[in-house]
């Protein structure tokens, strides 16, 4: 805690006038330039110096330097440019470093209006910034421009600083007014006071005369009105707006524009300031709460569009019209300042807490509450979409860009949106605090770590988002949705062109679509030969095929998986025909049974048989992935009328992973007894050619006796073999039972993507026996994860001939498990040097094939 010594400043004048600086201020001077800043500094430095003081100029901005090198000054020079919070966090480490009893001058706060674009990350800096100050009993100068700064920002620093002095200027004359003087007080001190040449005096305007001279001379510079309520952020985009009206637009207003709306990722900004115009981006803002970035999810969703519609209008016509709202990244810093976690979000950012503090932080924002404007902004938005369903999604500042799509690892929360007014405000609020805590989610964390983003600014910017789709009697869905990528690497069959582009597609909510749901199949389309399908007969067609549908269940207020043959009965006929098939086998066994009803399988059959619709997905992804140069991976959902018309809604799109595209990999043949297995059109991950050090295991018939808990146990050895073995750069194949990372443990190992960060490829093993079989999950979030890991998968389907598994290769090894993890529940784990025996692993994109064995 601060001292409260008193301080000399180095003008006698300003210590008699605020009864002196003391120990723990922080000084914020409002100017009109930068000389007045420097009549105050220059002669407190110098003072400082002489009476010992550890002088720290904090050195940010681009403006002229306000103190020259000497002796005894240290400077620190910082980047605004990386982002509010890497920013606030070197700021917090170097005030750290100094200790208790520093003196800083900081540049012009004026100037973080540039880096940031926002007044209100401004007053969120100097909120976090100036406690740390006093608790370190510091003395800290700063410096705002007059009438540059909202209200709002002002107040933030009014409420927070424990002087605030108004300084003007006329002639040689330096007046100061004392706006907040804290727990100090005169008669006198909150008057303006004219400051003597020499520094050693303040006389208080108490002659009418002169006071009424000052005041006018004040009026006539303008210096007096109170204005300023504009940010910064509104006041870029209304000159914009003027500057259209004007005559046109210019190239370095969209480029400034669309930097401050899509935020860091130079590619990304480049493909923004291309096709965006400044009418586009001022649409944008129309539609935002808050300010800062929209992140990187609105970002993809909007350029698609664009691209589209700018590069084949025709198509575009056939795009359905969206009419989002965004929640600015400003928000969510906003929301962690007010709430006071801020403190708890920079113990976040160091590697001993980079997890702990991260669940605490996490189970904090679930109980915060918001400003009551952005609140009544919230009330607005919601106004507009009536009772309308939406979608409330993540939209970081770093998710969906070049290599981190962050697929899957933040939330998004559907709200039928139903009931009064303040009920839907309460959801609505509560789902942005389930999307804003996801940032704090154990996998989001981990990908960061991973990918060495760990120490980038990542802000939660909010899309919010109309549902597409009819109501069909209480359960509102779209008819179709799903994933589509312009490559295609999943080719399980040679008349494949994998540059066609491929489809995931399932009836209802596409939410069936990105997930790995249990027991269900979305329906795999490649788009140069749409009927071809990785299942053979008409009985295998329909035990692999969607079975249930994600819908909108309107009575029950929430999203729920439904099973096909109720959700069809609510179906008109022609919306049935498009998406179902009969499963004739199924019914024959329950009419043998004594029961007669109708069976249904999702195949989106007659949806995929129509030509005009395939070819605008196939021409959508071509024109994206040239309009990106670079593959991309987009979601969407179709609406589809009796006629046969159709719209299509693009709901989001991203650049496209796809490691080993193009590289071919020589397999030679191998005996059958060096074979540990191989593979055609079941793998994914080409371009491999690696030879395995370790080789882990889950026994499928001892991991099928595990009750529940042993099951989870599993799971959890599994994710410490990750860390001690591929942590420490071993090369390391999982091999289980059924479904990695379901969320049903009896269909495969629950484990999360953090506890398989590491490993080099693994393998789903069908087990009959148990009832757990791989799904080759190609355009999923599990899917996008191992692309982006660069982890080799590979389904093993014991009873396919395209398939050869021969697990005694390991007979006769040595089992490492009871060594590398004594005590632990490691039942069904095994763990086998695949060294020994030289185990390769060799993967070839182009043709499909895969092979593990002894070469």
């Amino acid at each position: 805690m601060p001292t409260f010594e008193r301080v000399a400043s180095g003008l006698a004048g300003l210590d008699s006038l605020v009864d002196n600086i003391r120990m723990g201020d922080n000084v914020v001077w409002q100017l009109d330039d930068l000389g007045q800043y420097r009549r105050f500094v220059s002669p407190h430095v110098e003072q400082s110096l002489r009476d010992g003081r550890r002088m720290n100029y904090v050195r940010f901005a681009a403006h002229p330097p306000l103190i020259e090198p000497r002796p005894g000054l240290s400077i620190h020079r910082l980047d605004p440019d990386a982002g509010f919070e890497i920013f606030t966090l070197r700021v917090h480490e170097l005030i750290t470093a100094a200790g208790r009893d520093a003196f800083y001058v900081f540049d012009s706060l004026s100037e973080l209006q540039t880096a940031w674009a926002s007044d209100l990350m401004m007053g969120c800096f100097f909120q976090v910034t100036c406690p740390y100050l006093f608790d370190l009993n510091t003395v800290a100068f700063f410096g705002i421009l007059r009438n540059h700064h909202s209200f709002d920002a002002v107040a933030r620093i009014r409420d927070t600083t424990q002087l605030l002095l108004d300084v003007y200027s006329l002639g040689d004359d330096y007046y100061v007014q004392p706006l907040k003087v804290w727990n100090r007080y005169s008669p006198t001190m909150f008057s303006p006071h004219r400051l003597t040449g020499d520094g050693k005096v303040a006389l208080p305007l108490s002659d009418a005369v002169e006071s009424a001279r000052f005041h006018a001379v004040l009026d006539e510079r303008g210096l007096a009105r109170l204005d300023g309520q504009l940010d910064h952020w509104d006041r870029t985009f209304l000159a914009a707006g003027q500057e259209l009206a004007a005559g046109g637009e210019r190239e370095d207003t969209r480029r400034r524009l669309a930097g401050m709306l899509v935020g860091r990722d130079p590619r990304v900004a480049e493909l923004a300031g291309e096709h965006f115009r400044v009418a586009d981006l001022l649409r944008i803002k129309e539609r935002m709460i808050g300010s800062g970035a929209i992140g990187g999810k609105a970002t993809g969703m909007l350029l698609a569009r664009r691209m589209i519609e700018r590069l084949r209008p025709e198509l575009g016509r056939r795009l359905e019209p969206h009419d989002s709202f965004y929640v600015g990244t400003d928000v969510f810093y906003a929301f962690l300042v007010e709430n006071g976690w801020w403190k708890l979000r920079l113990a976040q950012r160091t590697a001993d807490s980079y997890f702990s503090a991260a669940e605490e932080l996490g189970r904090q924002i679930a109980t915060g509450h918001f400003p009551a404007s952005t609140r009544e902004r919230f009330r607005r938005m919601l106004e507009y979409f009536g009772q309308s369903p939406i979608i409330v999604r993540s939209s970081s500042l770093l998710e969906d860009g070049f290599g981190n799509a962050f697929a899957g690892k933040y939330e998004s929360v559907f709200l039928v949106n139903a009931g009064p007014p303040e009920r839907r405000l309460e959801a609505f609020e509560n789902a942005v605090r389930e999307v804003y805590a996801s940032a704090m989610n154990p996998s989001a964390l981990a990908y960061r770590r991973q990918r060495r983003l760990d120490d980038k600014d990542e802000q939660m910017a909010i899309l919010v988002q109309r549902v597409s789709g009819s109501n069909r009697d209480g359960l509102f869905m779209p008819c179709a949705a799903g994933v589509g990528h312009s490559r295609n690497a999943y080719v399980w069959d040679k008349r494949i062109d994998p540059a066609a582009g491929m489809l995931r597609l399932v009836g209802g909510l596409g939410t069936r679509a990105v997930d790995r749901v249990e027991s269900d199949y979305p329906r795999f389309v490649a788009l140069n030969a749409p009927r071809l399908m990785p299942v053979g007969d008409d009985e295998e067609r329909a035990k692999y095929a969607q079975r249930y549908v994600d819908v909108l269940d309107l009575s029950a207020d929430r999203l729920a998986s439904v099973e096909l043959s109720e959700a069809a009965a609510h179906w008109p006929e022609w919306l049935r025909d498009l998406l179902c098939e009969r499963d004739y086998a199924a019914e024959r066994l329950l009419r043998e049974r004594g029961a007669r009803r109708d069976v249904y399988f999702c195949s989106c059959r007659r949806l995929i048989d129509d030509a005009g619709f395939v070819g605008d997905m196939r021409d959508i992804l071509a024109i994206l992935e040239k309009a990106y140069h670079y593959p991309v991976d987009i979601e969407f959902a179709v609406n589809c009328a009796a006629d046969g018309a159709y719209v299509i809604n693009l709901l989001q799109c991203r650049p496209l992973e796809l490691r080993g595209w193009g590289a071919t990999v020589d397999i030679p043949a191998l005996p059958e007894e060096k074979i540990f297995f191989r593979l055609e059109g079941s793998s994914m991950g080409g371009g491999l050619d690696w030879a395995l050090d370790y080789l882990v295991m889950v026994d499928a018939p001892a991991y099928h006796l595990l009750n529940l808990g042993g099951k989870y146990e599993t799971a959890r050895v599994i994710g410490r073999l990750n860390q001690a073995l591929a942590g420490a750069g071993k090369r390391l194949l999982l091999v289980g039972p059924g479904r990695w990372g379901t969320k049903s443990p009896d269909l495969g190992v629950p484990v999360s993507f953090a506890e398989i960060a590491e490993v080099a490829g693994l393998c789903e093993v069908s087990f009959a026996e148990g009832g757990a079989a791989p799904e080759l999950s190609y355009g999923s979030h599990f899917f996008q994860d191992l692309v982006e890991a660069n982890i080799f998968y590979g389904a093993i389907i014991t009873d396919s001939p395209r398939c050869l598994y021969r697990p005694e290769i390991l007979y006769g090894l040595t089992d490492l498990a009871p060594s590398l993890l004594p005590g632990e529940g490691a039942a069904a784990v095994r763990v086998y040097d695949a060294r020994g025996i030289g185990l390769w692993l060799k993967s070839d994109m182009r043709s499909g094939r895969s092979v593990c064995g002894a070469f």
